[in-house]
């Protein structure tokens, strides 16, 4: 006998073809083997109640307030106890009640079909890059005299400057990056501003050199409309906005250059972002900023093929933060878009790991292998030998 604990349905299609399952017969147990608990929050009282009796009367449960049970709490949260196949048919059933459940049923499929989605492709100016395989790494390159990483390349009369920024994408190329990510200011907390002639001065000659010497996309790391366009006009294929494209007018370079977006969540700017840190509830808000910002964006013409998100590790985030973000990545696939996450050299690892380095780097293979556990496509750092090796050992180990 042996108690199975799955972490994806691929390892159950592969024992109900070792049981030699008819493919029909196994298309439709998939479903039966997926378990969710879904919590929704503030249901009105007798909605709760409906979905209570509709989820007992398919072999589910639900969870609400003892409150609700007894009409003296008003609304309630309710936890959803169930199979896949449960909750599909829960849905149906859901668009025939009042009380805003047909609005819930929508609601319910959608983000069903959203948290199970896998199989993302993302749409480039030149060709497509496929995240389902294996999680992505985007290699970073700080264009920058000031990198909090101590890795900044940018001299401002460095006579081999472009020589060496090509060699350190072409290694990072060579060791397992599929994305090189380029910024030319720095975005550590309490960095100043520099003017745009300075930006475009440290990335556009870079941007123009690697689009013709490497294969891997580029990704311009700006907040500047006018710098994201040079680079686009240059080569790049990706804009990297930690501002989560607040700027409308990057909205419209995006949407005209047909590029693809990573679209962050920041409290307020590298300035000040750790100065005040309040949320509500952290996941929760960052989920609801993300989800905002990709309506803004596919409103103004992005197609939903080109945008990632990021939940913006290390900006506007205390070292509990962060920790929460990787440890519940997963709840943010219910919008839909594939992950990015950049935990490099943060200073939370320093601190979780109590060392006085700040360029440690022991720390980010392993938040890798976690954040891509729980759903993260891409995965944003500075060693990428280390971290793709990690992370073959995790692929290696799916696979057996």
């Amino acid at each position: 006998m042996r108690i199975f604990r799955f972490s994806c349905l691929a390892e159950v299609k592969k024992i109900l073809h070792e049981i030699g399952v008819d493919p029909y017969g196994a298309k439709i147990m998939l479903p039966k083997t997926t378990t969710f608990l879904i919590r929704l929050t503030a249901i009105n009282n007798i909605a709760a109640n409906i979905l209570k009796q509709e989820m007992l009367s398919l072999g589910a449960d639900a969870a609400i307030a003892r409150g609700a049970l007894t009409g003296k709490t008003k609304k309630t949260d309710v936890l959803l106890i169930g199979q896949l196949a449960q909750f599909n048919t829960l849905a149906g059933k859901l668009t025939i009640q009042p009380f805003g459940l047909q609005k819930l049923a929508g609601e319910l499929n959608e983000n069903i079909k959203n948290f199970t989605k896998n199989n993302f492709v993302l749409s480039l100016r030149k060709g497509f890059l496929n995240l389902n395989q294996q999680t992505q790494i985007m290699g970073i390159i700080n264009l920058t005299p000031d990198s909090f990483s101590h890795d900044g390349l940018y001299r401002e009369f460095s006579n081999n400057y472009l020589d060496l920024a090509l060699k350190k994408a072409q290694n990072m190329v060579a060791d397992g990056a599929n994305i090189i990510d380029l910024g030319g200011v720095s975005t550590r907390p309490g960095a100043k501003n520099i003017s745009l002639k300075e930006e475009l001065r440290r990335t556009i000659p870079v941007v123009k050199l690697l689009a013709k010497k490497i294969n891997a996309p580029i990704s311009i790391d700006t907040t500047n409309p006018q710098v994201a366009k040079a680079a686009l006009d240059a080569g790049a294929q990706i804009i990297n906005d930690i501002c989560g494209l607040r700027d409308k007018r990057m909205i419209k370079v995006a949407a005209e250059y047909k590029a693809a977006v990573v679209i962050m969540h920041m409290l307020g700017r590298p300035a000040n972002m750790q100065k005040i840190i309040t949320y509500e509830s952290l996941i929760k808000d960052i989920s609801l900023y993300l989800k905002n910002a990709i309506s803004s964006a596919q409103a103004a013409g992005i197609k939903p093929d080109k945008i990632i998100i990021d939940p913006g590790i290390g900006f506007g985030k205390t070292p509990a933060h962060n920790l929460e973000i990787i440890n519940h990545l997963a709840d943010f696939k219910v919008l839909g878009k594939p992950i990015l996450i950049g935990p490099s050299k943060k200073s939370f690892i320093v601190k979780v790991l109590k060392s006085n380095s700040q360029s440690e780097t022991t720390g980010t293979p392993a938040i890798c292998v976690m954040a891509a556990e729980r759903g993260a496509n891409i995965v944003r750092v500075h060693d990428v030998k280390n971290v793709r090796q990690s992370l073959k050992m995790v692929e290696a180990v799916r696979k057996c």
